[in-house]
């Protein structure tokens, strides 16, 4: 049940928008669907080092303080398992602190959000002339998962009729992409862990390309070489807290917010936890 969705229209919330789940963590401040500012991480794996201080400089000059944020949208898997920790943690002190409504947002889509408009939020993809270009009708979006396998989902353009919109079409597909003019968007598989020999089997088709990007690349592209398989530039590839914000945007106006001694970061597995002997 969608509640408050014209008092958030009309009244908007500070929000701050968390990404700590990938190799290159940011941070995003934003009134509303009114992105204020974004700010990165200086380098790979410097999220516990630079949240805080990334944080604290943007509410510095929008002239905010942090008791009024009042939603928080976070990143929250799959992904690194501490740097989802991280995030996690910030909702819940937030939430404890002052009440601060967290909307958990998927970090695949996230990623794949710096291609295509997913959900139909009216944000620009940063590399969406290159997505036009390629006139690619297949996106994946690969994170690392270690000891050789990958968290993958998978999206596929769709045609849409003139007077359907994308929910209409749909509505059991939350994860809609919507490119305007280009078709529907849906999330054809969901969050997986697999091998790159697994994923090459049932989505490498010469005839009908896919096109990847993410962090998962960074260090195993080689591995995904095959005949029906395209890359997007490296510069499409990091999730973006501009991205969280927008996603978490429209599941703020559906009412989807999380409880936040419920939240728990999508592993997808569960971390290994090794004990050692005394």
């Amino acid at each position: 049940m969608v509640v408050g969705t014209k008092s958030l229209v009309t009244s908007p919330p500070l929000i701050l928008a968390v990404e700590t789940s990938s190799r290159v963590g940011s941070v995003a401040l934003a009134l509303g669907e009114k992105m204020l500012a974004e700010s990165g991480f200086s380098a790979p794996l410097r999220h516990s080092a630079e949240v805080f201080p990334a944080i604290r400089g943007l509410l510095d000059s929008a002239g905010r303080r942090p008791s009024q944020i009042e939603h928080v949208y976070v990143s929250c898997g799959p992904g690194s398992f501490s740097g989802l920790r991280i995030g996690a943690t910030i909702a819940k002190i937030m939430s404890l602190a002052n009440a601060t409504r967290i909307v958990a947002v998927d970090t695949l889509d996230v990623v794949a959000a710096n291609v295509v408009d997913i959900g139909g939020t009216g944000s620009q993809p940063i590399c969406d002339r290159q997505t036009h270009a390629a006139g690619c009708q297949r996106v994946a979006a690969v994170l690392d998962a270690k000891r050789g396998s990958f968290f993958i989902a998978v999206y596929e353009r769709q045609a849409m009729t003139e007077d359907a919109s994308p929910e209409t079409q749909d509505p059991s597909c939350k994860s809609g992409v919507v490119s305007p003019g280009s078709g529907v968007w849906r999330k054809v598989l969901a969050d997986s862990l697999m091998t790159a020999a697994e994923f090459l089997v049932r989505f490498a088709h010469e005839q009908e390309p896919v096109w990847l990007l993410g962090d998962g690349l960074v260090y195993y592209r080689d591995n995904f070489r095959a005949d029906g398989v395209r890359f997007f530039d490296q510069a499409c590839w990091s999730a973006q807290a501009r991205n969280v914000h927008a996603l978490g945007w429209r599941l703020a106006l559906k009412g989807e917010f999380a409880e936040p001694l419920a939240l728990t970061p999508n592993y997808v597995r569960r971390p290994d936890i090794t004990m050692k002997s005394r």
